[in-house]
């Protein structure tokens, strides 16, 4: 479950969905409020691209990645990018990486956060300042070959995660100063692998975590207020990205093993969101579909199989949130719920 370039990439966990049923519809896992959905996809690989982030703007910045970033003759390199909608696709690849990864962006679009892989073949994280349109390498002292920036917020703090070897270590990192937090979990949650994956400028962070029984959570940290979260029935849940009023999205694989996506409100509980386009399987191992990214007005950006390639998406929510709460207060029943443990840090 660690990210990785063939991981939260052309292998993601599927780090890393069945079509959405229209605005309103009951569904066995929700309320299904998305059915406005449209592919982008990069032309410079339109076989391959993931999206996996999306800022608060009145017109919102993507950021994401073209690319297989395979070993084969006719793999391409993972290539970072920019899209402003609807086709503004602007590159933004480390100088002189072997690849790239654009994968977290600020509210305010001020900042992206990322990872490129060097001629060694090392993962080192980025931060790149898009004022003075400059990078500066971050590299965690712990894992210097190793190491993956994910989310990031308007105060300069940044998440993400690195890798000794065998398991991700999760953590928060402050642009300014330069220092890195560790990510430590409650020890009753049993977490082996840690990976911090989002952060919202209130300071709340979302990511997963795999325990000893190889089961793979979502959690949220807010100020010391721990909870994690397991779809029932699954044992692959994962939180990868959060917006200011707490929503989390994220992915699960369900009993026939296929990756749906995921959307989570404390006051509306869960829905699956799935591309209508999405396929079971893909050349590329990448089944359903995957969310990466939420925004203040519930917009969402992730990937999906159609089958044959990987495509990049985004989905707006019908109605607009800010009329959600009518519907939800008029006798709409949510259908089970994630299970969820809290703990108060003391």
């Amino acid at each position: 479950m660690s990210v990785s370039p063939t991981s939260r990439s052309s292998k993601v966990m599927p780090v890393i969905l069945t079509v959405a049923l229209g605005s309103f519809a009951i569904s066995a896992h929700g309320v299904s409020l998305y059915d406005n959905f449209q592919t982008l996809n990069n032309p410079g690989d339109p076989a391959f691209n993931q999206l996996l982030g999306i800022n608060s703007q009145v017109n919102p910045t993507i950021v994401g990645y073209f690319g297989d970033g395979g070993n084969s003759m006719t793999s391409v390199p993972n290539n970072g990018y920019t899209l402003a909608l609807p086709s503004t696709y602007t590159a933004e690849n480390f100088p002189g990486a072997a690849q790239t990864q654009v994968v977290g962006i600020a509210p305010s679009a001020m900042t992206n956060v990322g990872f490129y892989v060097d001629s060694m073949g090392n993962n080192i994280g980025f931060v790149y300042n898009v004022t003075t349109m400059s990078f500066t390498s971050v590299v965690n002292p712990a894992a210097p070959a190793f190491n993956q920036l994910l989310g990031v917020n308007d105060n300069n703090m940044a998440v993400g995660f690195y890798n000794d070897g065998t398991n991700n270590h999760g953590y928060v990192y402050n642009i300014s100063t330069q220092v890195f937090t560790p990510i430590n979990l409650p020890g009753a949650w049993g977490a082996v692998s840690v990976t911090g994956a989002g952060i919202n400028n209130a300071g709340e962070i979302t990511g997963f975590y795999t325990d000893g029984s190889n089961n793979t959570w979502g959690f949220t940290d807010n100020a010391g207020w721990f909870s994690n979260f397991e779809m029932p029935g699954t044992t692959n849940t994962a939180f990868f990205g959060i917006n200011e009023w707490g929503q989390v999205v994220g992915s699960y694989v369900d009993g026939s093993g296929l990756t749906n996506g995921l959307l989570y409100d404390s006051s509306t509980d869960y829905q699956t969101i799935d591309d209508p386009s999405a396929s079971a399987t893909s050349a590329f191992g990448v089944d359903g579909t995957t969310i990466n990214g939420i925004n203040d007005s519930g917009d969402v950006v992730g990937f999906y199989s159609d089958g044959t390639n990987v495509d990049g998406f985004e989905a707006t929510p019908t109605p607009e949130p800010e009329s959600l709460w009518l519907i939800l207060s008029g006798g709409v029943v949510l259908i089970g719920g994630l299970r969820l443990r809290k703990f108060v840090r003391v």
